[in-house]
């Protein structure tokens, strides 16, 4: 065992065992020395550790001597079983065979352990070839893995504790690819749903090579209430192997389905297909090669069958260019997809910044002229998947099969309907469209009356109303789509520079060229200004830049801030950066509508790449900046207000409160009233 096994077997932080180990040198129950090292690392024996523990009463497993064998490691000096793959697969292929069979291996000669193999596997699909793999080993390797099932009270948990630790095996085709629980359970709920609106026995079909995570998922959460069957591909190759012992260990009724070479396969009657790309059989699957996949499964789909795909939201939502965007248009043409989901980063577990998306395919709606077809789409991007999320989502995944009637009918939480057609003419991503001109309408025409209402009562308390432009709603809606970022990036609107890192000697807090960096951007109003000396910024900081006028500066952490640079000539310090908008080719943008855009996102919105902003037509580009700029100048002259008031509030509470002034009552000093006089008391 490593130190970081002792410390999950103890179920204690990996400090703590070290700090075990030190601590317990010079006592009469010293911590085990260590048995071997193993390149550079030291590995103790998993008997006297437990025994350790025991003793001393360390940890917070006291079923730690049962447990070993799930954190240990094999003593064996066979050179076959120091290939960490191969005794993976022993293992895992043991445990199916002792799952099968219903019996210990323990008492069986290697023999007999092949023997067994052989009849439970004739085909060698899924474990043979890797018990005759072990050779010598095989019949010490069944030992342990009677143990290890013992230790996890069944051979099914004790494969999950194998398969758990992919990441710190070098199971990389596993650990890359594996999902969150959150990102499983979405997917699995959501395929059981769909399942249950069709007829017959609940068939899941998951044809990705190796794909088995999504579809154990389904089996421990609905295996009991309903019988399903699961169909998994044919594919060869490890991963594909592990997939099917790892169904055989679990019990479940399963059968296989033919993929010919392209990919291409076919299931008959009502099913719902599972699908994680890129899968564990191919980690490495590209764009084209995650869209030809989910061809594949369009087109041998029928009206019966559903299908649910979890993806990077590169792929399935964000803009596509050339073959790959053709590739999802026709896709999209077919009909079938019927909702697109853009997920939050952090479901990848590799990958924990890379958004996933998901896609949910159904009946195509055949009779539905293709310009009146529709598809259902959502933005989950910066929403936690909590319970309830999950459940509003899928109640409206499941309505988006249904009829226009039947969406009509259902009061949607994170969905909205857009044409199919409309998200094929866009170039963006697909879960950002324009909207309506019917909407755009209602809402210039509400906001024309609030803009006004808000006008007429600044006018009624200020002596010098803001002088704005006249409003009105547009005739039509003349506005330009939104962009991201990126698009804007690499249309040329937008130039993207890095903030540059400063040395903290280097800055001061008199006079030189401003700094801009996140703590300004986090407190615009009340941050203690840093400078430093242009000459010496020329001399340290060579590839350093300075802003221009109108150069938003931004952060994305602690959360999404941005300001305007309107004086140019400022440091910006990492983690801040530079988003300039080119002058002659702007694209609509605006710098103060960006930080409006970038200041409005949620907390958790850190993908600045993909943030979209807003544009404003030409025409109107001035007229806006101009009011945009009179309503900043008389939001500065509301808070110089404000703090003139507070200084005032905080000087003559201090002064009255510290005895050094004396306030005088205007209305008990006042003279009396004519006519009133004061009446003798009785």
């Amino acid at each position: 065992m490593t130190l970081s096994d002792v410390a999950s077997l103890a179920q204690v932080q990996r400090p703590v065992v070290s700090m075990w180990r030190k601590r317990s040198s010079g006592g009469p129950l010293p911590f085990p020395a260590a048995a071997e090292r193993i390149n550079g690392i030291e590995m103790f024996d998993a008997g006297h550790v437990t025994a350790w523990l025991q003793a001393t009463g360390r940890g917070n497993n006291p079923e730690a001597r049962n447990d070993v064998a799930v954190f240990a490691k094999l003593a064996e000096p066979t050179t076959a079983l120091r290939n960490s793959r191969l005794t993976f697969d022993g293992l895992t292929s043991l445990l199916a065979l002792k799952v099968i069979t219903g019996q210990a291996l323990a008492q069986s000669t290697a023999a007999e352990i092949l023997d067994a193999a052989d009849e439970a596997d004739p085909d060698d699909v899924f474990l043979y070839n890797e018990l005759e793999a072990l050779g010598s080993a095989l019949a010490g390797l069944a030992s342990f893995a009677d143990r290890l099932a013992d230790s996890a009270f069944s051979a099914p948990a004790a494969f999950e504790k194998l398969l758990a630790h992919r990441f710190k095996d070098g199971l990389r085709e596993q650990s890359d690819t594996a999902l969150t629980e959150a990102a499983l359970t979405l997917v699995g709920a959501a395929a059981m749903e769909l399942a249950s609106t069709l007829d017959g026995r609940t068939v899941i079909v998951d044809s990705t090579p190796g794909g088995s995570d999504v579809m154990l998922g389904i089996v421990e959460r609905f295996g009991e209430s309903q019988p399903i069957t699961l169909l998994a591909a044919d594919h060869h190759g490890h991963a594909s192997r592990l997939a099917r012992r790892r169904l055989a260990v679990h019990g479940t009724d399963s059968e296989p389905v033919k993929v010919d070479a392209k990919g291409a396969f076919a299931v008959s009657g009502p099913a719902v297909h599972v699908a994680q790309y890129p899968a564990p059989g191919d980690p490495s699957l590209n764009t084209s090669g995650i869209l030809l996949g989910i061809e594949n499964i369009v087109l041998q789909m029928d009206d019966a069958q559903r299908a649910v795909v979890i993806a990077p939201a590169r792929v399935l939502c964000d803009a596509l260019d050339g073959d790959d965007g053709n590739l999802r248009s026709d896709l999209l043409r077919s009909g079938r997809v019927r909702a697109i989901v853009r997920l939050q980063p952090g479901l990848l577990r590799a990958k924990p910044r890379e958004p996933q998306a998901m896609w949910v395919l159904g009946p195509s709606f055949a009779e539905v002229p293709i310009a009146d077809r529709w598809t259902m789409v959502a933005d989950l991007s910066t929403t936690p998947l909590t319970t309830a999320v999950s459940q509003d989502l899928i109640s409206d995944v499941v309505a988006s099969m249904g009829s226009r009637a039947i969406i009509r009918a259902h009061s949607f939480r994170f969905a909205r309907l857009v044409q199919t057609r409309v998200l094929l003419a866009g170039r963006g991503a697909l879960v950002s469209v324009p909207a309506t001109k019917s909407t755009t309408a209602a809402r210039g025409a509400e906001a024309a009356l609030r803009i006004e209402e808000l006008v007429r009562l600044l006018s009624s308390t200020a002596s010098h109303p803001p002088a704005l432009p006249n409003v009105q709603p547009a005739a039509t809606a003349a506005g330009m789509p939104s962009a991201t970022v990126q698009e804007l990036i690499t249309a040329g609107n937008i130039k993207y520079l890095k903030g540059i890192r400063l040395e903290e000697t280097d800055m001061n807090l008199q006079a030189g060229s401003r700094i801009l960096g996140r703590d300004e951007l986090m407190d615009p109003h009340n941050h203690q200004p840093r400078f430093i000396t242009l000459l010496e910024f020329a001399a340290k900081y060579p590839a350093g830049r300075l802003t221009e006028p109108g150069d938003v500066v931004f952060c994305t952490s602690p959360k999404p801030a941005a300001m305007v640079d309107t004086e140019g000539g400022a440091v910006v310090v990492f983690p801040a950066r530079i988003l300039r908008v080119d002058a002659g080719d702007p694209g609509g943008l605006l710098p103060a509508v960006v930080v409006r855009d970038i200041n409005g996102r949620s907390d958790a919105d850190k993908t600045w790449r993909n943030w979209r902003l807003r544009r404003a037509p030409e025409a109107q580009r001035n007229p806006l900046a101009n009011a945009l700029e009179t309503l900043q100048h008389e939001q500065a002259q509301a808070r110089q207000r404000l703090e003139r008031l507070e200084e005032l509030a905080t000087l003559i509470t201090d002064g009255v409160a510290g005895g050094s002034l004396t306030l005088t009552d205007p209305i008990s000093n006042a003279a009396p009233n004519e006519g009133t006089a004061s009446c003798p008391r009785k």
